[in-house]
């Protein structure tokens, strides 16, 4: 039987802003203290991690609720 696919969402419960970095921790299996970590380091060395952080919270859709029907499978 094959597994269901995965998908990227922001988190809807683990968040401070967006819930980009809690969805990429949910997606990973990683803490989202991490995450969040990884972003900061990345926007103070490099500069992109703001830009970065922007553009996900754009593209990334939002974790559907628990009761919501699930959106139609691509």
């Amino acid at each position: 039987m094959a597994e269901p696919v995965k998908k990227l969402y922001r988190s809807s419960s683990n968040r401070y802003l967006a819930g980009v970095c809690g969805g990429l921790g949910d997606y990973f299996k990683i803490d989202a203290t991490i995450v969040r970590l990884v972003f900061v380091a990345f926007a103070l060395v490099v500069g992109g991690g703001i830009l970065l952080y922007l553009i996900m919270w754009l593209v990334i859709p939002l974790e559907p609720e628990a009761g919501a029907p699930a959106p139609p499978a691509e």
